[in-house]
C-alpha cells in the first residue's frame, strides 16, 4: 500500500520535478534518446565484416518491400524493386563497356531525375565512388571539377551534351571517356550508353565486386557550391553517408513518411539528408527537377508529402506567394533544412500551420554539426550533455578585421564567454575526422587549425561565426568573410540583409562589403531586387535603416539588380560584386548612394564617385 502511494505520490511530483530540469526536457530525451541508437548503430557497422553500407541497406529493403514506391517523377512511379533492377543494368553495362572495377571514380553529370539515383546505385554496386557534379557549371568551373576527384569517366544526361562538347578537348586530352545517356549514335569523343544499359542484364551483382570496401572509404565526392570562388571536391566517406542517413531518423522520420526532395541531387542537402536518408529509412521520395514555388504545394497535396527540405531561400519563396484559402491544406509535419531567416521562419509557421522545422548548421566537409529539435524559433541547435561526446567542438573568439583567431600570450585560443560571438572550431580525431578536400593541399591546410587549447593539437576551423545563448541554444551569426569591419566595429551582412528586406519596395538584399581607396576596412554595399512594379524609394530605405541600425552597419552603396545571383542551392554569390565595387563605370545597374545629411539615397553619378575616391566626401 505504501509502496503505491509513494509512487503516485512522485508521479504527482514528477511534472514540477520536469520543470526544474528545462523546459526543453522532454525533447532534449526524445532527441537523445534517438542519437545514442543511431551513434551505437555507427559503431557496429564500423566493426562489422564484412563492410555493410547503404548499398545494403537498399538491398534489404528491396528483400523487405520490393513493391513499395521508393520514387515518384513527373507522373510515373517507381518501385524498390525496379530501382534495383535499373541500378543492375547500369553496373552491368558500365562493366562491360567501360571496364569499371572497384575504387574507379566516376564523375556524374545529371539533373534532378530517377536516373541519377539508380546509376549512383550502380555504381556504388562496383565499389566505384561517384563524384556529384553541378549541372549548372560550365567551361573552367566544370574542368576544374575533373581535376579535383581525378575521374576518368564522365557520365553525362543527354540535355547536357551541349556542355560536354564545349569541353570535350581538354577532356580528350585529360584521358577522359565520356558516356551519354543516349540512344543517338557514338560521335567522336562521346559515346552513347543508352541502348547497352536497355540491353543489359538486370540480374544482381556479387557483393566480392565492392569487398574492399570499408567505412572510412571515399563513398562520394560532393562540391561545395562555390559563393567564394570555384568549386571544391570534398571527400564523403562510408562513414560519412552513414551518419548524414541518420538525419531524417533524428528528426523523427518514419518508413512511412513521403519525402519531398526538389533541392539539387549534386548537393549535400538533396543527396545524402534526401534520397540516402530515405533509403536509410525505408519511405518514398517524391522528386522534383527542382524547386518551384508555385507548385509546391499542390505537389504536396497530389502526393499527400508530410516531410519536406529547405535550403537557403526557399522557405521565403513560399512566403512570397500570394495567399490562398488552401495555405493550410497540406499534411506536412517535418521540415528539414539551413539558412532561414527568424522573421520568414515565423512567418512560415503562421502562414502554413504547425510544421516542425528541424534547422540544422552542418557543412560537407565539416566534422562538427548542431540541429534544432526543438521548436524554437531562430536557432540553429541546442547543447546537450551529448553534443560534446558527438562533436568536441569549441568557439573560440575572432579577430573580424585580421580574419583570425584571437590568441594569448602564449600563443592559444581563448573561448567565448556565453552569449559571445566567435569562430566554431571542432576538433579532429579519430572519431571526428577531417578528411579535406580533393586535390587541393592548400584549402586543406586552410581549414586545419593548430596550437588551439594546447601546443599541438588540432581543429577543423569551420569558418562561421556562431553564438551559444545561456540557456544552451546555438544561433549561426555569418560567415567568416561575409561579417566586414568598418569604422572599427563589426558589421553582420544577414543582419543588415534583414533590416534591408523590411523596406516596402525590397524583395531581396544581398549585403557585402567593398574597399575604398584610403579607407580601413570595408564600407556597406547592397544588391537588391525590387518587387514587382515598384521604384526604389529612397527617402524610406534611409529611413528603415536609420530606425534599425547604427551608421556604421547601414550601407552606403545600394545596387538595384533584375535578380541576385545564388549558387543551385539558394546561397548568395559575393565574390563578383565585391570586385565590381560602386564603380558607376563598370556597372550598368542603377547606383545610389546614402547622403547622410539629406537623409536619403541619392543616384550615384561620375562626379559623387570621383568626390568619394578624392575624399572629398567623407564617408
Amino acid at each position: 500500500m505504501y509502496v503505491w502511494l509513494t509512487l503516485l505520490a512522485g508521479l504527482a511530483l514528477l511534472p514540477a520535478l520536469l520543470k526544474t530540469f528545462s523546459t526543453y526536457f522532454f525533447q532534449d530525451c526524445v532527441y537523445m534518446y534517438r542519437a545514442l541508437r543511431f551513434g551505437i548503430r555507427l559503431n557496429v557497422y564500423k566493426r562489422k565484416t564484412p563492410f555493410y553500407s547503404i548499398v545494403d541497406c537498399f538491398l534489404e529493403a528491396v528483400k523487405k518491400h520490393p513493391r513499395k514506391a521508393f520514387i515518384h517523377f513527373e507522373g510515373k512511379t517507381y518501385s524498390y524493386e525496379e530501382v534495383d533492377k535499373e541500378s543492375n543494368k547500369v553496373a552491368n553495362a558500365l562493366r562491360s563497356e567501360a571496364g569499371l572495377r572497384e575504387g574507379d571514380s566516376v564523375a556524374l553529370f545529371l539533373g534532378n531525375e530517377p536516373r541519377f539515383v539508380w546509376t549512383w546505385l550502380g555504381l556504388a554496386k562496383l565499389g566505384c565512388p561517384a563524384a556529384l557534379l553541378n549541372f549548372n557549371i560550365r567551361s573552367k568551373s566544370l574542368l576544374h571539377c575533373f581535376s579535383c576527384c581525378g575521374a576518368k569517366v564522365l557520365i553525362a544526361a543527354a540535355v547536357l551534351r551541349d556542355a560536354v562538347e564545349e569541353i570535350l578537348p581538354a577532356l580528350k586530352e585529360k584521358g577522359i571517356t565520356v558516356y551519354l545517356l543516349s540512344d543517338e549514335r557514338t560521335t567522336d569523343g562521346i559515346q552513347c550508353i543508352g541502348q547497352a544499359i536497355a540491353k543489359a542484364s538486370d540480374t544482381p551483382l556479387s557483393p566480392s565486386l565492392r569487398s574492399n570496401i570499408h567505412i572510412r572509404t571515399t563513398a562520394l565526392y560532393i562540391y561545395t557550391s562555390g559563393t567564394t570562388g570555384l568549386p571544391k571536391a570534398a571527400y564523403v566517406t562510408h562513414e560519412r553517408v552513414w551518419a548524414s542517413s541518420f538525419i531524417q531518423g533524428v528528426c523523427g522520420v518514419t518508413s512511412e513518411d513521403i519525402f519531398y526532395i526538389n533541392l539539387p541531387l549534386y548537393h549535400s542537402a538533396g543527396f545524402l539528408i534526401g534520397v540516402v536518408g530515405s533509403i536509410e529509412r525505408g519511405n518514398t521520395v517524391v522528386l522534383r527537377r527542382k524547386f518551384s514555388a508555385s507548385q509546391f504545394w499542390d505537389d504536396c497535396r497530389k502526393y499527400n508529402i508530410t516531410v519536406m527540405q529547405y535550403i537557403g531561400e526557399t522557405l521565403r519563396y513560399l512566403c512570397n506567394m500570394p495567399k490562398k484559402d488552401d495555405d493550410r491544406d497540406h499534411k506536412v509535419r517535418v521540415a528539414i533544412g539551413n539558412g532561414v531567416r527568424a522573421d520568414v521562419w515565423q512567418e512560415f509557421l503562421n502562414r502554413f500551420g504547425r510544421i516542425h522545422v528541424r534547422e540544422l548548421y552542418a557543412a560537407t566537409e565539416g566534422n562538427v554539426g548542431f540541429i534544432n529539435y526543438t521548436d524554437k524559433v531562430g536557432v540553429v541547435g541546442r547543447i546537450n550533455i551529448l553534443s560534446k561526446v558527438f562533436f568536441p567542438y569549441s568557439i573560440i573568439k575572432f579577430d573580424i578585421e585580421k580574419e583570425e583567431p584571437v590568441r594569448n600570450t602564449e600563443g592559444l585560443c581563448i573561448p567565448v564567454g556565453k552569449d559571445e560571438v566567435g569562430l566554431l572550431v571542432g576538433k579532429i580525431t579519430k572519431h571526428t575526422p577531417f578528411v579535406g578536400y580533393a586535390g587541393n593541399k592548400q584549402q586543406n591546410e586552410k581549414k586545419r587549425l593548430s596550437d588551439v587549447f594546447v601546443k599541438g593539437d588540432l581543429y577543423f576551423n569551420s569558418g562561421d561565426l556562431l553564438r551559444i545563448d545561456k540557456d544552451k541554444f546555438v544561433y549561426f551569426h555569418d560567415r567568416v568573410g561575409d561579417t566586414f569591419r568598418w569604422k572599427g566595429e563589426n558589421v553582420a551582412t544577414t543582419e543588415v540583409a534583414d533590416i534591408l528586406t523590411m523596406v516596402d519596395c525590397i524583395e531581396e538584399a544581398n549585403v557585402y562589403g567593398v574597399k575604398v581607396e584610403g579607407h580601413e576596412g570595408r564600407i556597406g554595399m547592397a544588391a537588391v531586387k525590387l518587387k514587382e512594379g515598384r521604384e526604389f524609394d529612397c527617402i524610406n530605405t534611409c529611413s528603415v535603416l536609420a530606425n534599425y541600425l547604427p551608421v556604421y552597419a547601414r550601407p552606403r552603396f545600394i545596387r538595384i539588380q533584375n535578380s541576385l545571383e545564388v549558387t543551385g542551392t539558394f546561397k548568395m554569390k559575393k565574390v563578383k560584386l565585391v570586385e565590381e565595387g560602386f564603380d558607376p563605370t563598370l556597372i550598368r545597374d542603377p547606383l545610389y548612394f546614402l547622403d547622410l545629411t539629406q537623409k536619403k539615397y541619392i543616384p550615384l553619378s561620375h562626379e559623387i564617385h570621383k568626390s568619394i575616391l578624392s575624399q572629398e566626401i567623407k564617408l
